[in-house]
C-alpha cells in the first residue's frame, strides 16, 4: 500500500477541517459584531453566547491544527513494529496511526484513522506483526504492518 498516498489523502481531510473552522470562526465573529442593538441586558447576554461559541470554536480548530503538526513528523517509511505512521492490518481492519480523522477510503479498503493517543494504539503500541492483543472483549491478531 502507498503510505504516502494515504498521508496525502488524510493531510488534505485536516486542511479542509482547518478552513472549516476558520471560517465558521469568521462567520460567528461577524454576526457578533451585527448584534449591537439597544436592549442591554439581552443584548449582552447574546454576546456572551457568541464569544462561548467562539471560543469553543477555537479550541476545536486547535486540536486540528495540533493533528496537522502530528502529521508534518510522520513519514511514509516502512514500519516494522505499531508506531506513530504505520499502516496495521489485523484480523478485524485496517488501521492508520497518525491523526483521528475517522474512515477513509484508499483502493477500495476502508482505513480507520486513529491517534497515537486512542485506546486501541495504546494497547498494541510496540506490536509486531503476529502479535495479538485485546481491547473491549475484541480480540485482535496483526496480520501486516508498512
Amino acid at each position: 500500500m502507498n503510505k504516502q498516498e494515504i498521508i496525502n489523502i488524510i493531510k488534505a481531510k485536516v486542511a479542509d477541517k482547518i478552513q472549516y473552522f476558520e471560517n465558521l470562526i469568521a462567520e460567528t465573529r461577524a454576526s457578533n459584531n451585527d448584534t449591537k442593538s439597544s436592549m442591554g441586558d439581552k443584548y449582552e447576554t447574546g454576546r456572551e453566547m457568541l464569544q462561548q461559541e467562539i471560543n469553543n470554536l477555537q479550541r476545536q480548530l486547535n486540536e486540528v491544527l495540533n493533528q496537522q503538526n502530528i502529521l508534518q513528523k510522520i513519514t511514509s517509511d516502512p514500519s516494522e513494529k505499531v508506531q506513530n505512521g504505520a499502516l496495521v492490518k489485523t484480523n478485524k481492519g485496517l488501521f492508520y496511526v497518525a491523526a483521528s480523522m475517522g474512515e477513509i477510503v484508499f483502493e477500495k479498503h476502508k482505513i480507520m484513522t486513529v491517534s497515537a493517543e486512542s485506546p486501541l494504539v495504546k494497547v498494541m503500541y510496540g506490536k509486531k506483526t503476529g502479535e495479538s492483543f485485546t481491547v473491549n472483549t475484541i480480540h485482535q491478531t496483526i496480520e501486516n504492518i508498512w
